[in-house]
């Protein structure tokens, strides 16, 4: 998500002279395909921002807001650019079937969402205070705030995104992982030692894996197999159903 917003800056300031929605299931929150191409054409363009998996574009003249939700399968091009080279759930085909928004400008350009299976989608005037902190910029006290009194377990928590906007389930294996934490405990059963290293290990982890290029490039991904070994410790990994996610863990230094 931060690699689409820094690629969809590149789409800033252009006037749009069409907007094409292709599959009207990809439109969400209450508009239709025909009120997104009515807002957008003729408009530009004027702020990008992310709040955790949510991508924002500000409109010139004016209050509204388009989001994007890219789901596990998204993918942005602008000018022909991709913004990730692949995705592990998606194909790496490109094929314009896929292609569920469209954006041309004036200038000749385009902005491109690419989504095979349908998981995201556009929403004009996104209700962004029903996200919680970004975790690339949570605080410790705000991340507190997150996980105190609740006796879920970690990992559902912190993909809880109305808690904390951004962790999906691989990176919440990872960031888990590296703070040697078991996905299982109550989220609010963390000592303040606990609390830190935490916190130190989310804003870690994500800033090592912006870098690597997503998610999928942690240091658990290799090993999330049947028979995998910790890379850390060499026990046996444990696959586990944690917040109706798919969880792989270290039972030998995860407590």
């Amino acid at each position: 998500m931060e690699a689409y917003r820094q690629l969809a800056t590149a789409a800033l300031g252009r006037r749009i002279a069409e907007t094409r929605v292709t599959d009207p299931r990809f439109v969400r929150g209450g508009a239709d395909a025909a009120e997104v191409e009515d807002v957008l054409t003729g408009r530009r363009l004027a702020r990008t921002r992310r709040i955790g998996k949510l991508l924002v574009f500000d409109l010139d003249r004016g209050t509204r807001r388009l989001g994007v939700r890219f789901g596990m399968t998204g993918r942005l091009v602008v000018d022909g650019a991709p913004g990730v080279d692949r995705l592990i759930y998606s194909s790496d085909r490109g094929l314009a079937a896929w292609d569920r928004f469209l954006v041309r400008f004036a200038d000749g350009g385009s902005m491109v969402v690419s989504d095979p299976r349908l998981l995201g989608g556009v929403v004009l005037d996104p209700d962004e205070a029903a996200l919680g902190p970004d975790a690339l910029s949570v605080t410790p006290a705000q991340l507190w705030t997150a996980l105190q009194g609740s006796a879920a377990p970690l990992k559902a928590r912190l993909m809880d995104q109305a808690r904390l906007a951004g962790v999906g389930y691989l990176l919440a294996d990872e960031i888990l992982w590296r703070a040697s934490l078991s996905p299982w405990r109550p989220a609010g059963s963390l000592s303040p030692a606990e609390r830190r290293r935490l916190h130190r290990h989310l804003r870690d982890t994500l800033d090592d894996l912006i870098e690597r290029g997503g998610s999928h490039t942690g240091d658990l991904s290799p090993a999330r197999q049947p028979g995998g070994r910790c890379p850390r410790d060499g026990a046996e990994l444990r696959r586990d159903t944690v917040g109706g996610r798919t969880s792989w863990w270290c039972p030998r230094h995860q407590r």
